[in-house]
């Protein structure tokens, strides 16, 4: 058994946003993978992007860190 945590939330302030994935980071190392090498593997990750859905424009993807192997590891990155 496992305890997960998800969260999506939205920000005016883009410092807003960084304050939480940054304390998310921090964290990351504590994670695990459930059901590691297998097909239906689960790792932690942190996603960080644009949301235009106010706007009715296209979300934009920034930043994206996963952990693989124990390591934090950035698999998408435009910032």
């Amino acid at each position: 058994m496992k305890y997960r945590v998800r969260i999506d939330e939205h920000f005016d302030k883009e410092s807003d946003a960084k304050e939480l994935l940054d304390f998310a980071r921090n964290l990351m190392s504590k994670a695990v993978s459930v059901n590691e090498g297998k097909p239906d593997q689960e790792i932690p990750f942190c996603d960080f992007h644009l949301c235009g859905h106010d706007e009715d424009k296209p979300c934009i993807n920034w930043e994206r860190e996963e952990l693989i192997d124990k390591k934090v590891v950035t698999t998408r990155s435009i910032l």
